[in-house]
């Protein structure tokens, strides 16, 4: 049923919501972030029914979205990188978290199934690092008693573009090896060290790869990922135990976070503390200016965050992402919104 649902929204989003002509003078300019943009389409689908202003988001990445914002071709960006409170105080700009997913480990393996194989975040690592490069490595056999992987050389799929997913896999990765943390870091671009590994441009260009690729492994935004029926992994958490991806793990990782606890409530969900919790794990944030050039145009994109965030929780969980909390959405209202000039 989610599935049909994912379908009928991506459909409904290309063929009438993001489209590749000029906006209507009354819709609402955005760009940025592939991570949100499922939700982001049926809440734009929905809110037009509602009001008659349509969004024109386009899906070009976390990186690109702030440039388009720094630029002022738009009126939000949005990232899932998030920017550092000193850049947000520079650039005059304001930031706060949309939605909660997360970040799930895709294959391409004959005979398997979503959730059919385990995998710990230090081998992930070895296997991003092209350390690992068969699927019956013995560290990838131990953790799967009793299957068979087969003889079979690993593609690693990553992003070509700038990228917030980019950013919460490798925060991940660093955060649970050392290795990877000395020689490949955290970013929404880095030196993929994988002699054998493939780019894909968007959350789409990596669900494709790995969709076509045969041995291939890649990392993606959870909705992708059952979008185009691609297997996950499941994955050992901080608190030792094998979990799966969707709204309800995402959620637990978000549950302890202290969101104005850093400049721009940038808060890490990765490796998160919880029995339950998916250990890649984030948000998604936005970004505008405390004295945007267009007031009325920034005042639309609040009305309409301000709309998704009241009517737009069931559409979210349909999709499993996680809706901000009530609290939170009134912390944002009074401490974040309330900086933007209209």
């Amino acid at each position: 049923m989610k599935r049909q649902f994912l379908k009928s929204v991506a459909a409904a989003a290309l063929a009438s919501l993001f489209a590749s002509g000029p906006a209507l003078a009354a819709d609402i300019t955005g760009a940025g972030a592939t991570f949100p943009f499922p939700i982001y389409a049926k809440w734009a689908e929905d809110y037009k029914k509602v009001t008659g202003t349509g969004l024109n988001y386009q899906s070009i990445g976390s990186s690109g979205g702030i440039r388009q914002i720094r630029a002022k071709t738009v009126a939000f960006g949005a990232t899932d990188a998030p920017v550092p409170g000193a850049d947000l105080e520079k650039d005059g700009m304001v930031q706060f978290p949309a939605i909660i997913g997360g970040t799930v480990p895709v294959f391409n393996v004959e005979g398997f199934k979503p959730g059919d194989l385990r995998i710990t975040g230090p081998v992930l690592a070895e296997v991003f690092m092209g350390t690992i490069t068969n699927w019956n490595d013995p560290k990838l056999a131990a953790l799967n008693p009793g299957k068979t992987l087969p003889s079979q050389a690993i593609t690693v799929v990553h992003r070509a573009d700038g990228s917030g997913t980019t950013f919460n896999f490798t925060d991940y990765l660093a955060v649970v090896s050392k290795p990877w943390a000395d020689k490949v870091g955290r970013g929404a671009a880095v030196k993929w060290p994988a002699a054998s590994s493939v780019g894909g441009k968007g959350n789409e260009g990596v669900a494709a790869n790995v969709s076509r690729i045969k041995g291939s492994i890649g990392y993606v935004e959870y909705a992708y990922a059952k979008k185009n029926n691609i297997p996950h992994m499941l994955m050992l958490n901080r608190d030792g135990k094998y979990v799966a991806p969707d709204d309800k793990t995402f959620a637990a990782a978000a549950a302890g976070a202290d969101w104005f606890s850093v400049p721009g409530m940038g808060v890490s969900l990765v490796d998160a503390k919880g029995a339950e919790s998916w250990p890649i794990s984030t948000a998604s944030f936005i970004l505008m200016y405390k004295q945007p050039v267009d007031k009325a145009a920034s005042a639309e994109v609040l009305k309409f965050f301000d709309w998704a965030f009241q009517n737009g929780k069931k559409a979210a969980v349909d999709l499993d992402y996680v809706p901000l909390p009530d609290k939170l959405v009134a912390d944002i209202r009074s401490r974040v919104w309330s900086q933007i000039q209209r």
